[in-house]
């Protein structure tokens, strides 16, 4: 760590030296980063965002295999990714909060194109998104409660693909390993003042574990259009439909005799999920000022409906339908006098959803639903949000102050059509304030820290009852599970180290330095009894972390990106009791444990190199590295049931020719080319020490995709 800061301390130096060179000589026009952001609810550049916000492009990702999010976002510190089964149900892990997910996504706030695919309990399932469709994805890290309901560990909006300049229709075909095909159609008409693009594709996937099958249809669809030049309307849309099979997770000894096995219950069971589901949003954005932009107004509103079957110990059929809608209100203005002018913004804005819907419950016979209805209940989710920001110059262009603030109400309202005496509703409600500061060292590094509170209810089926709590399963909402609340402080630097243009190494480079300490008070933990989850809260936990990462053209084409990460999580203090699969329950300490599903730390690089011959012909070839320690799968820290650390190293080539109006990409990877068998997803605290989910082997994928461009 010494070595790190003396490092950083030289570099503030010779950028600053530089700087002003640079300056008195007049030989280079001084650049700031323009990359603009919105998931922090205000359009900023980076460098002038007191967080840890991160922004990627669809040319990361054009040539990776794109079925999950672990195949496009793999070099960022901090953001920790389980895939299940080597597809799309990923968990997505920001410093600790996500990892007690044992299917979804948890306490990370997921947006299309600014819309919530998070549901009003904070559960998200990411089947809609395909990443053929996405142009963008903004990675918001660390507390971001002030903003958006259930976000302490922060939030990643993907942005459908709006920003081509011409029209063109594009087919885009991928293959390998494990019986993966994917195949689909883009187009995007460009005209002067409307945009429309649509997708669809149908993703097959065999898998590599035994019952781990996947299919999948998408339709992603969006149009918009500028009304004035300080107003537009856009309209997003999209359908899929798809199973996936769960192969559930394995004990040691059989991980270790084969780790490409079903677990017998879940196979006996047929265990699955059948999804279809739809959404349609409308979004307006103007400002009464024309083209000043001091005054903006955006306002969307939003419909979902989703059919969704599971099967497990029961076949249970929900049919939801659910209406939400945001809006906010910019004021951007400056003051001062003379030469000197301070900027400040404040913004106001609120959301609200609404989910309802009936579930149904019969006996699962090997994965067909059976004729006895075991249960029928009625369950209404919501939440509604209000915020204010206030961010404001107290240096002009140098220092700035940032305060924002959330009151968030989530509701759970449980009926049972059959035993009404079970019905049930909990409220949870909590006001959650946030304090920023941002001091640019120079016009392109910045130091950052902010302190705030973080809140992050019970998703719905984690508020099941089970026959051990204090109403001993009486209704159907678990009365003693409360909301996690945390407090979380972050300092950190980044910004781009500017050279003289003379200089050829090293250009574009961007780094940035993270250090948190975050206390969490009733962690919401799950543990299994019978096979099926529940949870629990422990009673309060720390953690405390360092992330650095790094992206810099080394020279003339060779890229180099690098992420490490470092998380100290322990329980402070942790009484739990554990249910064995007889009922028996037994108490032990858990205090001073470390969080289980949580590497001590982690690191990934990415070197890659591209050149381009007579314009038209490009060749790249691109290795990519992970190496993640080892981890606890339960809160007891059992030793000899940590998994092992382990290292993948993966590799891609490819060309991409442009002749005319024709572009032709092909591109070849191969994945864990040492064929390394290691525990890609941990199931936490199982009662029958069935932990384990590995992942994929050595495999390959490949694609091509042929474009044509209206010019």
């Amino acid at each position: 760590m010494n070595d790190i800061v003396k490092y950083l301390i030289l570099l503030l130096a010779f950028q600053a030296i530089v700087y002003c060179q640079d300056e008195a000589n007049d030989t280079v026009v001084y650049q700031t980063d323009e990359i603009m952001v919105t998931g922090t609810r205000v359009e900023q550049k980076i460098i002038d965002i007191p967080y840890s916000v991160q922004r990627f492009d669809q040319s990361g990702w054009i040539t990776s295999r794109k079925i999950g999010i672990q195949d496009v976002l793999t070099v960022v510190p901090g953001l920790f990714l389980q895939p299940r089964y080597g597809n799309h149900d990923t968990r997505i892990t920001i410093r600790g909060f996500g990892s007690r997910s044992n299917t979804g996504i948890r306490g990370v706030r997921i947006l299309l194109d600014g819309i919530p695919e998070s549901e009003p309990d904070g559960q998200t399932r990411i089947e809609a998104i395909d990443f053929t469709s996405i142009g963008r994805i903004e990675l918001v890290k660390g507390n971001s409660s002030s903003l958006y309901t259930n976000a302490p560990g922060g939030v990643i909006n993907f942005l459908t693909d709006k920003y081509f300049p011409v029209s063109f229709v594009m087919s885009d075909n991928e293959f390998g390993s494990y019986g993966l095909r994917k195949n689909g159609i883009k187009f995007g008409l460009n005209s002067k003042n409307t945009r429309f693009m649509t997708v669809y594709s149908y993703q097959n996937y065999n898998g590599y574990r035994q019952h781990s099958q996947e299919y999948q249809n998408r339709l992603n669809t969006l149009f918009e259009a500028d009304i004035t030049p300080a107003s537009k309307l856009s309209v997003f849309a999209y359908y899929v439909n798809g199973i996936i099979k769960l192969p559930g997770a394995l004990s040691l000894e059989e991980f270790n005799r084969n780790d490409t096995m079903a677990n017998t219950r879940s196979l006996g069971r047929d265990e699955k999920r059948i999804t279809k589901k739809g959404r349609i949003g409308l979004t307006f954005f103007g400002s009464y000022d024309k083209d000043k932009m001091k005054h903006i107004f955006e306002a969307t509103g939003y419909g979902t409906i989703k059919y969704f079957n599971r099967t497990a110990r029961t076949y249970r059929e929900f049919n939801r339908y659910g209406i939400g809608g945001s809006f906010r209100y910019v004021n951007k203005l400056k003051f001062g006098s003379g030469q000197t002018k301070y900027r400040n913004e404040f913004s106001i804005g609120g959301d609200m959803f609404y989910q309802a819907g009936p579930i149904d419950e019969y006996v699962n016979f090997g994965g067909q639903k059976g004729d006895e209805l075991i249960s029928k209940s009625d369950e209404v989710l919501s939440n509604v949000g209000v915020y204010a920001l206030e961010q404001i110059d107290i240096i002009p262009d140098r220092l700035s102050v940032l305060i924002t603030g959330r009151y968030d109400r989530v509701l759970f309202d449980f009926r049972n059509s059959i035993a009404q005496f079970q019905d049930t509703s909990r409220l949870f409600q909590k006001f959650t304030p946030k304090l920023a500061v941002n001091f640019k060292i120079t016009p392109n590094i910045a130091l950052y820290g902010s302190i705030g509170l973080g809140f992050d209810s019970p998703a719905g089926n984690e508020m099941d009852n089970f026959p051990y709590t204090s109403d001993n399963g009486y209704h159907l909402l678990n009365p003693d599970l409360n909301a996690q609340r945390s407090k979380n402080f972050e300092l950190g630097i980044k910004g781009d180290i500017i050279r003289s243009a003379k200089f050829e190494f090293l250009r574009n480079t961007f780094f940035e330095l993270t250090f948190y300490k975050n206390r969490i008070e009733d962690v919401i933990v799950p543990f299994i009894v019978d096979g099926d989850p529940y949870f629990r809260n422990a009673a309060s936990t720390n953690r405390t972390g360092f992330e650095a990462g790094f992206s810099s053209e080394i020279y003339n084409g060779l890229t180099l990106k690098g992420a490490y990460t470092f998380q100290n999580f322990k329980y402070d203090s942790y009484n739990a009791g554990s249910i064995d699969g007889n009922g028996n329950i037994t108490y032990r300490d858990f205090s001073g444990n470390t969080e289980p599903s949580n590497p001590g730390q982690f690191t990934s690089a990415e070197l890659m190199y591209q050149r381009t011959f007579m314009k038209n012909y490009t060749f790249f070839i691109k290795g990519t590295f992970q190496n993640v320690g080892e981890m606890f799968v339960d809160d007891a820290n059992s030793d000899s049931l940590k998994t092992a650390p382990y290292s993948l190293l993966n590799a891609q080539i490819g060309i991409d020719l442009k002749i005319k109006n024709i572009r032709l990409l092909t591109y070849f990877g191969l994945n864990n080319i040492t064929d390394k068998k290691y525990a890609a997803f941990i199931q936490i605290n199982s009662d029958r020490n069935e932990f384990y989910e590995s992942g994929p082997r050595r495999n390959f994928f490949g694609g091509v995709t042929l474009a044509y461009i209206f010019r």
